[in-house]
C-alpha cells in the first residue's frame, strides 16, 4: 500500500473511533437519565403523605391554611344552587274573608301551611295580611294563583342566592366537628384536674359554636326549602299604602303633624295636672290667707301717747 493510501485508512480509521465514542456517550447520557428518573421517582414518593393531608383536608372542605376550599367537579349548577325566594302581592277584592280562606288553601294545597294571618273586619276598609310558606319549587304556580283570586295592585318577587353561604357552613361545620372530636378525645386522655377543667372549658365553648354553625345551616336550609309569600287582600274600599312622600312640602306637613302631635300632648299633661293643682293649690292658699290674718291679729294697733295740755307762762297773767 502506499503512503497516500496508508494515510487515507488512518483517517478513516480516526472517524470510525470518534463516531463509536460518540455513541457511546448517548448510551451513558440515556442510561444516566433513566437513572435520573428513577431516582426522581422517589420524590413523589416522599411527598405523598403532604398531598394526601391535602386532599383529606380538601375532602373535609378545608385548606392548609384553613381556609373553605371548593372543588371545581363538585361546583353546583343552576339546579342544584340553593335559592331564597320571597315575594308579595297585594290584590284588590271582593269578599276579603272569603277570598283569605281560598289563599289558604292554596298554600296548603301546594304542601305549605300560614305562618301568619292578620286581618281587619272594618266594613268601610275591610284587609287581610297571610303570611304564606310553601315549598320552592312551587313558589311561581302559588303567586299566579293568588293573583288569580281578584285585581293584582302589587307585585314584588325577590331571589337570594345562598349557594356560597350554605357550602361555608357545611365546611365550617365539618371542621368544628373535628375539632370537637379532637377535644373529646384529649379530654379522655387529661392526667391532672388542671387540664381536665380547661379542657372541659374549651370543649363546651367548640360544642357550642358547633350548635351555633348547625342552627345557622337549619334555618338556611328552612329559607331554601319553604319559601315565603306575603299576600295582601284589600277590600273594596280599602286604600292602598302609597309610598312615603317626599320634598319641601312633604316635610312641612310631617312638622306640622309632629307639632300638633306635640301640643296635643303638653295639652293632655296640662289637664291631667290641672285638678290635682286645683286640689292642692286652694288648701295652700286658705292656709296661707289664715296666717296672715292671725300675725295681723296679734300684732294689733299701735298705741300713740297722750296729749298734755299746754300750760300758760305765769307772765300771760
Amino acid at each position: 500500500m502506499t503512503r497516500s493510501g496508508r494515510s487515507i485508512a488512518g483517517l478513516l480509521g480516526a472517524v470510525a473511533v470518534t463516531a463509536g465514542l460518540a455513541l457511546a456517550g448517548c448510551g451513558a447520557d440515556d442510561s444516566g437519565d433513566t437513572q435520573s428518573t428513577s431516582n426522581g421517582a422517589a420524590a413523589p414518593a416522599a411527598e405523598e403523605p403532604a398531598v394526601a393531608k391535602d386532599e383529606s383536608a380538601a375532602q373535609q372542605g378545608v385548606g392548609l391554611l384553613g381556609q373553605p376550599v371548593q372543588d371545581p367537579a363538585t361546583d353546583p349548577g343552576l339546579g342544584q344552587r340553593a335559592i331564597v325566594y320571597t315575594g308579595s302581592i297585594t290584590v284588590r277584592v271582593e269578599d276579603v274573608d272569603g277570598k283569605a280562606a281560598e289563599a289558604a288553601r292554596i298554600a296548603t294545597g301546594a304542601g305549605g301551611f300560614v305562618g301568619g294571618d292578620n286581618r281587619s273586619s272594618d266594613e268601610s276598609a275591610a284587609e287581610a295580611t297571610l303570611q304564606l310558606r310553601v315549598p320552592a319549587d312551587r313558589f311561581a304556580a302559588v303567586v299566579d294563583q293568588l293573583a288569580g283570586l281578584g285585581d293584582t295592585v302589587r307585585r314584588d318577587i325577590k331571589t337570594d342566592d345562598v349557594t356560597e353561604e350554605t357550602l361555608d357552613l357545611d365546611a365550617r361545620i365539618a371542621t368544628q366537628k373535628a375539632r370537637v372530636d379532637s377535644g373529646r378525645r384529649l379530654l379522655a386522655q387529661a392526667k391532672s384536674l388542671t387540664d381536665l377543667v380547661m379542657l372541659e372549658g374549651e370543649l363546651a365553648k367548640r360544642e357550642a359554636d358547633l350548635a351555633s354553625l348547625e342552627a345557622k345551616k337549619r334555618r338556611l336550609a328552612d329559607l331554601t326549602a319553604l319559601s315565603t309569600i306575603t299576600a295582601i287582600l284589600l277590600g273594596p274600599n280599602a286604600q292602598e299604602d302609597d309610598e312615603p312622600a317626599t320634598g319641601f312640602l312633604a316635610g312641612l306637613k310631617g312638622g306640622w303633624e309632629a307639632f300638633v302631635a306635640s301640643l296635643r300632648v303638653l295639652l293632655t299633661v296640662l289637664g291631667a295636672l290641672l285638678p290635682w293643682a286645683i286640689a292642692m293649690g286652694l288648701p295652700v292658699l286658705g292656709v296661707f290667707w289664715l296666717v296672715r290674718r292671725l300675725r295681723a291679729r296679734r300684732s294689733g294697733p299701735v298705741p300713740t301717747a297722750p296729749s298734755v295740755p299746754a300750760q300758760v307762762p305765769a307772765s300771760t297773767r
